[in-house]
């Protein structure tokens, strides 16, 4: 279904994406494909994200387990 679909899409970038471009952050460069590089920061983007909802669901079950008064 729609995994599938995300395959084809990544695929069909990928193809149409070949050529090289340099990526500098933070006096770091790297020379890679532009598709590598849009999906790594996809990933990126995914792990930071579940990672940053991971905290603030932590934190809001500590919350309510501090919480004084009757308990769910």
């Amino acid at each position: 279904g729609i995994v599938a679909l995300l395959v084809v899409i990544l695929a069909l970038l990928a193809l149409q994406n070949l050529e090289s471009v340099t990526v500098a952050f933070l006096g770091f460069s790297l020379r890679a494909p532009l598709a590598v590089v849009i999906i790594a920061i996809y990933l990126l983007g995914m792990l930071t994200g579940s990672g940053l909802m991971w905290v603030i669901r932590r934190s809001i079950a500590g919350a309510r387990h501090r919480a004084p008064g009757p308990h769910h």
